[in-house]
């Protein structure tokens, strides 16, 4: 028989608590079952798969290789039966459910605010935030971890539906001690001189300035290469290079006066933000209404705090209501 045919939702509950928390005794006390129930279900479950999907360790248990495999499956199935549940409750004028998102670890300076006026104005909305960098999203994108990603450019890898949701202007920054601000008419290639403070490879800020010195045929001088937002920001603040960061990253760094933007030609420049999903997979009625949202007002609240710091021709010319 197939393991569609014979396995049940209690079985697969049971099996993901026991991946989860590694022990069956652990499994059994959240479950309210004693361990041989779930010694039981677990063993009809490998006899169904016709495998062995656990092995018992001295220190509990580790998933086969099959193990690992059900355990993805089983987790979207529980995923999709929750979210079949929280679409049917809208039928019932019920709007509740999980928004699973993710964004790019530069989006998680201004998508806290926006979430959380969104769950304010809908009360029964719980939220499952991940946040990574690009490479990581678009990774949990795919495997249908999350519903919905915000991030710069939309990944050509995947077949995806993505919108514009407002803009992202980053810029070359440095303290305001540092040699580069007495320097006549700075440009580009005096920049490219220095050794800049730079994200890791797979994040969309390195993708971007890496794009910006290719473009005028210069090569980009990595002097430390950082994982983190914020270690870059200090370390910059500190004097020990120049860095490119988007201007949600350090809005409290410039208005504090510890960091400050180079003047150089077209310096902030700009990227879009997108909510970006699956064509293949029909967006939740949760998170297509945060898109909306998002499209709705999203630009005009996440831009505030920067607009003194913008050129002149890319502020916002008609900024709609605030959104809280």
């Amino acid at each position: 028989m197939s393991l569609a045919k014979t396995a049940s939702m209690r079985q697969m509950l049971t099996f993901r608590t026991v991946a989860r928390l590694g022990s069956v005794s652990r499994a059994a006390e959240e479950l309210h079952l004693s361990q041989s129930a779930v010694s039981i279900q677990l063993g009809s479950l490998e006899s169904s798969a016709g495998v062995a999907l656990v092995a018992r360790t001295g220190r509990g248990i580790r998933l086969t290789q099959a193990g690992e495999m059900l355990l993805t499956y089983a987790d979207r199935l529980f995923a999709l039966w929750h979210e079949t549940s929280d679409e049917m409750a809208t039928f019932l004028g019920d709007f509740s459910g999980t928004l699973r998102i993710g964004a790019v670890t530069t989006a998680e300076y201004w998508l806290p605010r926006l979430l959380v006026v969104f769950v304010t104005e809908n009360p029964k909305v719980k939220i499952k935030l991940t946040v990574g960098n690009r490479d990581e999203i678009v990774r949990s994108l795919a495997t249908q971890q999350i519903d919905l990603a915000v991030m710069g450019r939309p990944p050509a890898e995947l077949s995806v539906d993505s919108v514009p949701i407002g803009k992202n202007p980053l810029a070359f920054v440095a303290s305001p001690q540092h040699p580069l601000f007495s320097v006549p008419r700075l440009d580009m290639a005096r920049l490219a001189e220095e050794q800049m403070l730079v994200r890791e490879n797979g994040s969309g800020t390195r993708t971007h300035i890496e794009r910006l010195f290719r473009d005028v045929g210069l090569r980009l001088r990595v002097g430390s290469e950082l994982s983190s937002n914020e270690a870059i920001k200090q370390m910059c603040a500190a004097g020990f290079g120049p860095a490119f960061l988007s201007l949600h990253t350090c809005i409290l760094e410039l208005d504090a006066g510890r960091l400050k933007i180079l003047p150089l030609p077209n310096n902030p420049s700009e990227r879009e933000w997108h909510a970006v999903h699956l064509t293949a997979r029909p967006l939740p009625q949760v998170a297509a209404a945060f898109a909306q949202f998002l499209r709705q007002g999203g630009q005009t609240e996440m831009l505030r705090p920067l607009l003194r710091y913008l050129l002149p021709e890319r502020r916002l010319r008609s900024p709609r209501a605030r959104l809280a």
